[in-house]
């Protein structure tokens, strides 16, 4: 976490550098009173990225000094299997999350061609979040 938290700051200095650089490179290419040179745009989305970058750095720092421990990736003698967590039990052969992806992409395409299409996206959705759920429940893999 120390790491990741180096990074986000390191990345909130880029982007206020590349913007503070941006805002000078467009005041010196175009002409005319202060206001009119800068390119606001870019300056402030670069601003912005900086910022937002910044805020993740300062949570991140919050919580791994709330915690008080280090990850497995901050150790040096750490073995590659002390950062394997438990991820759960996913099924291979599980068609459900198919379904389901094709559920929003009805869904995406009812908003933007016809409403018409929305209530049958959420239809098949329904219908694939419960039979992803129940998926253990019946048949060959049921408990």
């Amino acid at each position: 976490m120390r790491t990741n938290v180096g990074l986000w700051w390191l990345l909130s200095v880029f982007f206020l550098v590349v913007g503070i650089a941006y805002t000078v490179w467009a005041m010196l290419f175009y002409t005319g009173d202060v206001l009119t040179r800068i390119e606001w745009v870019g300056t402030v989305a670069l601003v912005f990225a900086a910022l937002m970058a910044a805020l993740i750095a300062f949570y991140v720092q919050r919580v791994h000094r709330a915690q008080g421990g280090e990850l497995p990736e901050d150790i040096l003698t750490a073995d590659i299997d002390d950062g394997d967590p438990e991820m759960g039990e996913f099924s291979p052969w599980s068609w459900w999350p198919i379904v389901l992806a094709f559920s929003a992409a009805i869904a995406m395409i009812g908003l933007a061609v016809g409403a018409w299409l929305m209530p049958i996206g959420i239809a098949i959705f329904a219908v694939a979040i419960v039979g992803w759920v129940f998926e253990y429940y019946r048949g060959y893999f049921a408990r």
